[in-house]
């Protein structure tokens, strides 16, 4: 039985200037059912998308024109969409940068068929809408003075300041608002991600998401960390 996705399902950017990269990407693709289309710089991936937004990105960081973190920080400001970063550039500097500018994940070059399909499949997860005969959960969570809004992934601080999460710190946040006062392990929180996703991710996560709560003073010492076992949310959480 084949594991292939069906064709047409996702469309993805491939944002490569090696062409030789390129083919061997879009080939994994095309042999698993995904389309795709390649923009060998960043300036014409980022005008295409005035136009088409793709479902997911493949976005190569040493880009003839840009650097490729110039684009994911365009890319972010704008659009909601996946984002794997997938570059010769194994350098931690790299990676953390990579992630706190909003990417989905992070795989170095050169890499398996298998492992970039893995990771395709595990971010264009995440970003399925939920089916509509499903009973919608609770929309807003209140907590430690704050009001979060799951739907438009709104953080409103005890003074009223507004902010919009990321689609990564919302999930996550999400995943500390409906089980307080539980450690959660990293396993947890990487739910519905492959494992094989950066171990340090999580904490990179966590810290960016604490530092959304330390804005105008506050404290984000609410989400604990419990070493070697994972993390908590201590405070009392009421859904409406």
């Amino acid at each position: 039985m084949s594991d292939r996705a069906q064709p047409g399902q996702a469309l993805i950017h491939v944002v490569e200037d090696d062409a030789a990269v390129a083919r061997l990407i879009t080939g994994t693709l095309e042999r698993f059912g995904y389309r795709h289309a390649v923009f060998p710089t960043g300036g014409e991936f980022l005008r295409q998308l005035r136009m088409q937004s793709p479902d997911l990105a493949i976005l190569d960081l040493g880009l003839p024109d840009m650097d490729g973190m110039e684009v994911l920080q365009q890319v972010r400001g704008r659009h909601r969409f996946g984002l794997l970063i997938a570059t010769g550039r194994d350098d931690t500097h790299d990676r953390v940068m990579g992630l706190e500018l909003g990417a989905d994940d992070y795989v170095v070059k050169p890499f398996e068929p298998r492992e970039l399909i893995a990771r395709v499949r595990s971010i264009l997860r995440r970003y399925q809408p939920e089916p509509a005969a499903c009973a919608q959960p609770p929309g807003v969570a209140c907590f430690a003075g704050w009001t979060f809004e799951r739907g438009t992934h709104r953080l409103v601080s005890p003074e009223g300041v507004e902010e919009t999460l990321s689609l990564a710190e919302s999930q996550l946040l999400i995943a500390f608002l409906e089980r307080p006062n539980q450690i959660l392990s990293r396993e947890q929180l990487l739910a519905g991600r492959d494992v094989s996703a950066l171990d340090r991710s999580i904490d990179l996560r966590v810290s960016r998401l604490r530092k959304r709560f330390e804005q105008g003073g506050h404290s984000g010492k609410f989400i604990k960390t419990v070493y070697g076992a994972g993390y908590l949310l201590a405070a009392t959480v009421t859904w409406r």
